[in-house]
């Protein structure tokens, strides 16, 4: 099979021929239909951050396909079947994934990162937590559910708890904030979304934002959003990566108000602990998404509660994908998502 090979960072990706993968009784092997181009595989690519298996390797954790051989113990695929592959495996028994958490498994395992992933034509996984996926959802640009728009559902769902009438004020509209967006706004959130280009702006209306907010067009915003809201925001949403915008986006809430953190951000911040008490603040973190909610996820996007096709602005074949991967460089702001077609 054909695959793009990771050699380590600062180094374009290599298309190279390599054996195709069989099944162990428990796997399937699914012949990849698309892969989406994340965030994730620039920080391995460019900014050094290290894979957990030692390169070479495959990245890509988002994508879907079709199953093309099954492990003799593997009961509910068949040759054919169209699937979702979530981008992180749990193990299933560990104290996390038996109460309930298991996007925080104490063993989980992350396509392109801890085993190979999917720019390549063919991938092994363990067939526990993959899903079907319907005939009205269509198969390339579905396989971005696998993490740009699961990500944000667990986050708005789950960590935001958002309910409907609750105000939502989102920080970042790029690939994982424009899908918090559009999450909250199908839940029935009342989303602000703030974003410093104007065009991204214009995408989260598309996507349910009901108002928008460009922060350097406003002098203050927290009393800008405040002032739409009516006294704060019951929740917000960070979906950037910075401590800078974290400590802002708190600075949005209303009295017993919810941060959630999406954004991962290395450096400290700094929040005034009395508030958090006196005003029963929340502030809560937000990883992947539970194997339990794709389901949930796959048929409100087959009902048309998320949109998904709208979401796919690019489109390369495998042997381009470094030209994949320095559009995500160039920070165009008309893109959303690009997928990688083998």
């Amino acid at each position: 099979m054909k695959a793009a090979i990771f050699h380590g960072a600062n180094k374009p990706l290599s298309f190279e021929d390599m054996d195709k993968p069989a099944p162990g009784p428990d796997d399937i092997v699914v012949k990849i239909a698309a892969c989406g181009v994340c965030h994730t595989d620039l920080h391995y690519l460019d900014h050094g951050t290290p894979t957990y298996k030692q390169p070479p390797m495959i990245l890509g954790h988002e994508p879907s396909g079709y199953i093309s051989d099954a492990g003799a113990n593997v009961k509910i695929f068949r040759e054919g079947d169209k699937v979702l592959l979530p981008a992180v495996l749990t193990c299933g028994v560990c104290d996390f994934c038996r109460t309930g958490r298991e996007n925080i498994c104490n063993a989980m395992t992350m396509l392109g990162n801890h085993i190979d992933g999917a720019y390549a034509e063919y991938i092994k996984v363990p067939a526990k937590d993959i899903c079907h996926l319907p005939d009205e959802i269509p198969l390339e640009e579905g396989s971005i559910i696998a993490d740009a728009i699961s990500t944000p559902f667990h986050a708005v769902k789950n960590r935001a708890e958002v309910k409907p009438g609750d105000t939502v004020v989102v920080f970042g509209c790029g690939g994982i904030g424009i899908n918090c967006v559009q999450v909250a706004a199908a839940v029935g959130g009342t989303v602000i979304a703030v974003d410093i280009v104007d065009r991204k702006l214009e995408l989260a209306q598309e996507f349910g934002a009901t108002a928008v907010i460009n922060p350097t067009k406003v002098e203050k915003l927290g009393k800008e959003i405040k002032k739409l809201t009516g006294g704060g925001a019951d929740i917000a949403i960070e979906a950037i990566g910075r401590a800078d915008t974290i400590q802002e986006a708190f600075g949005t809430l209303r009295k017993g108000g919810r941060l959630v953190v999406v954004g991962f951000a290395g450096e400290n911040m700094s929040v005034n602990a009395g508030k958090i008490m006196f005003f029963e603040m929340e502030i809560v973190g937000s990883l992947g998404c539970r194997p339990v909610d794709y389901p949930k996820i796959i048929e409100m996007a087959r009902l048309g509660k998320i949109k998904v096709k709208e979401l796919v602005t690019n489109r390369y074949p495998l042997e381009k994908i470094n030209d994949a991967f320095d559009l995500l460089r160039a920070h165009d702001e008309n893109v959303i998502r690009s997928i990688v077609i083998p």
